[in-house]
């Protein structure tokens, strides 16, 4: 592990070292330590109880911030969806639509058929009034940011 940290490291990467130990006890040459001090477990030899959850608590704000840092997130929806492999995903994007666009379901089901499944262009395509290809633009430009285009 402490490998994999200096490879990265060695090749320009941010690296950051979460562990449930105090952070005096990590001889690691990490950029960012996240220590929980979650203490021993309940039932001895255990790590899938509360020092789990904790690391998984850290792993999804981590995760969610980083969604929100690369523009696959508008508000409080992800928006980066391909809705093009199942029905599920289908109906997901097209609430998404009618939420961010007001359209009615058949006008964003409509809307997401033109933009070959995908939603940001989808909804750059109706705020924008543009083709596909606009959109794409538009979206290549603002650095996938649909904030940056649509507000």
């Amino acid at each position: 592990m402490h490998g994999v940290i200096e490879e990265a490291r060695r090749l320009g990467a941010r690296t950051i070292f979460l562990t449930c130990t105090a952070r005096e006890h990590i001889r690691v040459p990490a950029d960012l330590f996240i220590c929980l001090p979650t203490g021993p477990e309940v039932i001895a030899g255990s790590t899938r109880l509360k020092a789990g959850t904790a690391t998984k608590t850290v792993l999804n704000i981590i995760s969610t911030l980083a969604m929100v840092q690369i523009g696959k997130v508008y508000g409080n929806v992800m928006v980066d969806l391909d809705a093009k492999t199942s029905d599920k995903l289908v109906d997901r994007a097209a609430r998404i639509l009618m939420q961010l666009t007001g359209l009615a379901r058949a006008e964003a089901l409509y809307l997401l058929t033109r933009a070959e499944g995908k939603v940001k262009r989808a909804v750059v395509m109706h705020r924008r009034r543009c083709r596909p290809e606009e959109a794409d633009a538009l979206l290549a430009g603002a650095g996938g940011r649909l904030r940056d285009i649509i507000e």
